[in-house]
C-alpha cells in the first residue's frame, strides 16, 4: 500500500444478516409485551385432545381447549379490561367495528353455579368439609354490650358417614361467645372455602371471592338430651383432641337451628338458598 493513500475498511461477510437480526430484535421489543398472569394446568398425556392442545399456542385457542366439558368454568375478561374500557366510554359488548380488537384475555374462569341444586350442593359441601367457622353474636356484657362480637369455633355437621348440614359445637359457658348466646341465641356462622384444597389446586387465593363462603343465620340452642350422643359422635370423630379438654370448663353441646342461608361464590354475587333445598342437597363441589 502506497504512502498517503487512504486505507479502505472492508465489512465482514454476512454483515447484512447481523444488521437485519438486530433491527428485528429492536423492532420486536417496541411492542412492549408484559406478562400479566401465569397459570399452569396438567396437560393430557396423549390422544386427540393432547395433539390439539400442543398444536395451539395463542390466547384465543388455549382457554377454549382448557375448559372442562362439564361447564364448571367459563371465560371472563380481567377486571382491568373493563376499567380501561370504562375510561374510554365503552365496554367489550359495546365495541364498534373498526374500534380495535377486544382486550387481551387472561386465563380467568368463572365457576358456574349449576342452578339452585348446584348452589345448595356447594353450601352443603362447605358445611361438611369445614372443621371450623366464624360465629358472630351480639355482645351481652362488658363495655362492648350490644355490639357485634365474632369468634372462631370448631364444628361438625355429623359423623364421617352421616352429613346432616346442621352445625354442632362443643362449647363452654366461660367463652364470651357462648355467654352471649345464652342471653341472645341469634347468631350467624360463616364457613370459608379456604379450609379445603379447591382454591389451592386451582391457583386461587383463599381471600379471592371465587373461593366460596357460606353464611348460616339462626338460633343457637343447647342440644337436647336425645341428640347428645349424636352430637358427641359428630364432634369427637372430627376433633378427637376435644376429648382431652379439661372437664372443669363445663363443656356442653350446641347446634344451630338454621333459618337463612346465603352463599357467595363470585365477586359480589350472593345467592339465597332455602332451608329445604339445603337440607335435601348432597354435598358436592360446583
Amino acid at each position: 500500500m502506497s504512502a498517503g493513500r487512504p486505507r479502505r475498511w472492508r465489512l465482514p461477510a454476512g454483515w447484512w444478516l447481523s444488521a437485519w437480526w438486530w433491527c428485528c430484535l429492536l423492532w420486536g421489543g417496541a411492542g412492549g409485551y408484559v406478562v400479566v398472569s401465569s397459570v399452569s394446568w396438567p396437560l393430557p398425556e396423549g390422544g386427540p385432545a393432547a395433539d390439539e392442545l400442543h398444536s395451539s399456542s395463542t390466547e384465543e385457542t388455549l382457554p377454549a381447549l382448557l375448559e372442562e366439558t362439564g361447564g364448571l368454568w367459563k371465560q371472563s375478561y380481567p377486571a382491568s379490561a373493563y376499567r380501561e374500557d370504562a375510561a374510554l366510554g365503552s365496554g367489550p359488548a359495546a365495541r364498534r367495528p373498526g374500534q380495535g380488537a377486544a382486550p387481551s384475555r387472561m386465563f380467568s374462569y368463572r365457576r358456574e353455579g349449576g342452578g339452585a341444586a348446584g348452589r345448595a350442593g356447594t353450601a352443603r359441601f362447605l358445611a361438611r368439609y369445614n372443621t371450623w367457622g366464624f360465629v358472630a353474636t351480639r355482645a351481652a356484657q362488658g363495655k362492648i354490650q350490644g355490639m357485634p362480637y365474632g369468634n372462631c369455633l370448631l364444628l361438625s355437621d355429623g359423623p364421617a358417614n352421616n352429613s346432616t348440614g346442621i352445625p354442632f359445637f362443643y362449647v363452654t359457658p366461660k367463652d364470651n361467645t357462648v355467654a352471649d348466646l345464652l342471653k341472645n341465641p341469634v347468631a350467624s356462622l360463616t364457613l370459608p372455602e379456604a379450609d379445603g384444597n379447591f382454591c389451592r389446586k386451582n391457583v386461587i387465593d383463599p381471600e379471592d371471592p371465587r373461593c366460596a363462603r357460606l353464611t348460616l343465620t339462626g338460633q343457637m340452642v343447647t342440644v337436647p338430651p336425645e341428640e347428645v350422643e349424636f352430637a358427641k359422635q359428630a364432634m369427637f370423630s372430627r376433633h378427637p383432641v376435644v376429648r382431652k379438654w379439661p372437664r372443669s370448663y363445663e363443656w356442653f353441646f350446641m347446634k344451630m337451628n338454621i333459618e337463612h342461608i346465603w352463599l357467595q361464590s363470585w365477586y359480589g354475587e350472593v345467592s339465597a338458598i332455602t332451608v329445604e333445598e339445603y337440607l335435601k342437597a348432597v354435598p358436592s363441589k360446583g
